[in-house]
């Protein structure tokens, strides 16, 4: 064993240790459905608090899936998982895990929300009937600068809309691709 595979090997570990670590206050081993519906009653109430025009977007959405809190960490590999809800008119109907896995230049970790609204039946029912869905071209990203006024000016031509909100860490930027929803049950 030389040097570089001893790097390799402890830098894997580490990356994997904090992804794990990580991950303990994200709802994995849980209290289930009623500890992931009390988080996305008071991500709901914060994106509409602070982002007025989710609310309006949110009547008009055919359904909303509230992650209300993601954990991604990486040391040259990385990962990230959470636990959320969907809603549709306002009640809980399923419940879905999200993680991705990564590769490449990162360190570090950081903690995120997000809301994926399904503008049309179609996109509703294209994500509840597959058995995993991943993040893809039909998503169109808001920014939270933008989450003020988001309902009053998109349309329902967008498919699937996302805001991603509430980063806190050291990685620089979130994004939701490459990341794959599975219906669960808490």
């Amino acid at each position: 064993m030389d040097l570089q595979d001893g790097f390799s090997r402890r830098g894997l570990l580490m990356g994997m240790g904090a992804l794990a670590l990580s991950a303990c206050n994200n709802g994995v081993g849980s209290n289930g459905a009623a500890q992931i519906d009390a988080r996305v009653e008071a991500t709901q109430n914060f994106l509409f608090s602070r982002y007025p025009g989710t609310q309006d977007l949110a009547s008009r959405a055919n359904g909303v899936l509230y992650m209300p809190l993601m954990t991604e960490a990486g040391f040259g590999i990385g990962g990230a998982f959470g636990r959320g809800a969907l809603r549709i008119r306002g009640v809980t109907v399923d419940y879905y895990s999200a993680a991705k896995g990564t590769i490449g230049f990162q360190i570090g970790a950081q903690q995120y929300a997000h809301a994926l609204f399904f503008m049309t039946p179609e996109a509703l029912e294209q994500f509840r009937r597959g058995p995993g869905w991943a993040a893809g071209a039909e998503v169109r990203y808001a920014t939270p600068e933008q989450g003020a006024s988001i309902g009053k000016e998109t349309t329902e031509l967008d498919p699937v809309i996302a805001l991603i909100f509430g980063q806190q860490g050291l990685i620089a930027g979130a994004t939701l691709g490459g990341v794959k929803y599975t219906r669960i049950i808490p």
